[in-house]
C-alpha cells in the first residue's frame, strides 16, 4: 500500500486463500453441535464467464476433473447460467463426505485461479439443512477471502432468516473468518446447492 492509498482511507483487499474451504468440515461440527445443521452434500462455485476457447477449455477440464468419478456411481457436475449471466457449477457428495466435497470445490476455484481466471470467481457455498427443513449456505467470498451464512426464509419469497444468520456467525467465529461488513453478506436466491 503506497502512501496516498495510506493517506485517502484506501486499503488493498485481502488476498483469497482458498485454503479456508478446508476449515468446513470443522465448522460443520460445530454448526451441527450448535444449531442442529447438518451438510446436503450439495455445494457450488460461481463464477462470472468469459468467451473464448481458454475458457471452454478450462470448464472442460473442470468437468473431466469433477465428473471422474461418475463410472463408480458419483453424480455428474452441472453448469447453469443464472438471471445475471453468471455461471455456476454444482457439484454433489454424500452428505456424510464434506470433505469431499470441499475438496471439488476447492479443486475447481484453484483450476480458475491457476489459469488467469481468479478475477471471475466470485463466490463457492456449501448447503446445510436442519431437521425442520430450513436451509442455510455458508458462502465463501472469493475476493474477501471470508466467509458468511445465508438462510432464505421457506416460501416466503425472498427473505431471509437474519436471526440464525446472526446465530450462526456466533457459533462459527471461532472456526471460519466470517466477514465482519453486514452489507456483503449478499443474498444468493435460488443458487445451485441451496436445495436438497
Amino acid at each position: 500500500m503506497g502512501f496516498w492509498d495510506a493517506v485517502l482511507g484506501r486499503s488493498k483487499p485481502a488476498r483469497p486463500d482458498l485454503d479456508q474451504l478446508f476449515a468446513l468440515p470443522s465448522a460443520a461440527v460445530t454448526l451441527e453441535a450448535g444449531a442442529g445443521f447438518t451438510p446436503t452434500g450439495l455445494g457450488s462455485v460461481c463464477f462470472a464467464s468469459v468467451e473464448g476457447g481458454a475458457f471452454d477449455r478450462l470448464q472442460a477440464d473442470v468437468r473431466d476433473l469433477l465428473d471422474a468419478d461418475t463410472e463408480r456411481g458419483g453424480v455428474p457436475v452441472e453448469f447453469s447460467r443464472d438471471e445475471y449471466g453468471y455461471t455456476w457449477l454444482l457439484a454433489r457428495q454424500p452428505p456424510d463426505d464434506l470433505a469431499a466435497l470441499v475438496s471439488d470445490l476447492h479443486a475447481v476455484n484453484t483450476l480458475l485461479q491457476e489459469a488467469g481466471f481468479g478475477p471471475q470467481l466470485l463466490c463457492s457455498l456449501v448447503g446445510f439443512r436442519d431437521s425442520e427443513g430450513r436451509p442455510l449456505a455458508l458462502v465463501y467470498l472469493y475476493k474477501r477471502g471470508t466467509f458468511y451464512p445465508f438462510s432464505p426464509l421457506p416460501g416466503r419469497g425472498e427473505k431471509r432468516d437474519n436471526a440464525l444468520e446472526l446465530q450462526v456467525r456466533g457459533l462459527l467465529g471461532d472456526d471460519l473468518r466470517v466477514e465482519e461488513d453486514l452489507s456483503r453478506w449478499f443474498p444468493v436466491w435460488g443458487a445451485p446447492g441451496m436445495a436438497a
